[in-house]
């Protein structure tokens, strides 16, 4: 369950392991210092001695071990609560993967929880390990380098989107007579998911900001604005897509249409066509002894040069009119 524990003081990280046991310890001994603990998919049993270590919330308790949860920011006392959704890209087969990361912040240490196989913190914690002077910040440094990877994130995942939105938009104003409908309805819902992770996010990275949060120091709030700038452009990003794909949906029912109607005229032409050399092939067939140039030597060829005279006829004028 446990990914990572890891004791840092004065922005540098203590070497050797360190139990669970003495973490909260070893980082009380120091003003500057504070444990911070990875945990991955964690289960009931296995968390429970995490929460009681560091006296965590039970309904804090509650999401965490529950990854279906939306983007959130909540303070029990002393201890900073905060649910981020993750997301990645997997252009092969058009989806996003949707994962969870929670955060626990206290005075002297962070929880952070991860659901998923998207939003992996090993990197985050690697960057922050080469820069102690934003690790001197504490807790709320870890915070912010979370937060920055995560709308990071978002950004790739939306060009990845977006190249997929380029690719249906050509193919639906293209000569492809393909119905695309399904594709586009299936990236629409991908977006959707992307749009419930980045859009509530956009609450929390602002309370941040602007809110009295004790465990966040005045130098980081900076820091946070510029995460939610990015957040900000990230939304409207989204927001972007589905209303381009929207339109494409749209556009791509018009062009079936269209066709439809083509077709149906196509149809129409050919059948008129048809019907001709059938009209007077039937009356022709008709056993009455008075039918005009029965006897004469000529009838059959006249008949069938009329034939091809009308159908003729009827080509030229439906092929002038867009019909054929």
């Amino acid at each position: 369950m446990i990914v990572d524990c890891a004791v840092y003081d004065g922005g540098l990280r203590k070497e050797g392991p360190v139990a669970l046991e003495e973490a909260t310890e070893v980082a009380a001994a120091s003003p500057d210092g504070f444990v911070w603990i990875g945990v991955h998919d964690p289960d009931p049993e296995e968390f429970d001695s995490l929460a009681r270590e560091f006296k965590l919330h039970p309904l804090a308790v509650e999401d965490a071990l529950h990854p279906h949860q939306r983007p959130k920011l909540d303070v029990y006392g002393d201890t900073l609560f905060m649910v981020l959704k993750t997301a990645r890209y997997v252009d092969r087969v058009e989806v996003v993967e949707i994962g969870q990361v929670m955060l626990f912040l206290g005075p002297n240490f962070v929880v952070s929880v991860r659901h998923g196989q998207a939003g992996a913190l090993s990197d985050v914690r690697a960057e922050l390990e080469r820069d102690p002077e934003r690790l001197r910040w504490g807790p709320a440094a870890v915070l912010h380098a979370v937060a920055d990877r995560v709308v990071d994130e978002y950004n790739v995942v939306a060009r990845g989107l977006d190249n997929d939105v380029d690719e249906i938009e050509s193919e639906v104003f293209s000569d492809d007579r393909q119905n695309h409908a399904r594709r586009i309805y299936r990236l629409k819902r991908e977006v959707l998911e992307f749009r419930r992770a980045v859009a509530p996010l956009t609450e929390p990275i602002n309370r941040l900001t602007s809110g009295r949060l004790r465990l966040v120091p005045e130098e980081l709030k900076p820091y946070f604005s510029d995460v939610q700038d990015h957040l900000l452009r990230e939304a409207e990003h989204v927001e972007g897509l589905d209303l381009l794909l929207t339109g494409a949906l749209n556009a791509n029912l018009a062009n079936v249409g269209v066709r439809q109607n083509e077709d149906m005229r196509k149809i129409s032409a050919w059948v008129a066509i048809i019907a001709v050399p059938t009209a007077i092939a039937g009356i022709y067939g008709m056993n009455f002894e008075f039918i005009p140039e029965l006897e004469w030597r000529f009838g059959y060829p006249f008949a069938l040069g009329l034939m091809v005279v009308c159908c003729l006829g009827l080509y030229r004028s439906f092929k002038k009119r867009g019909w054929l």
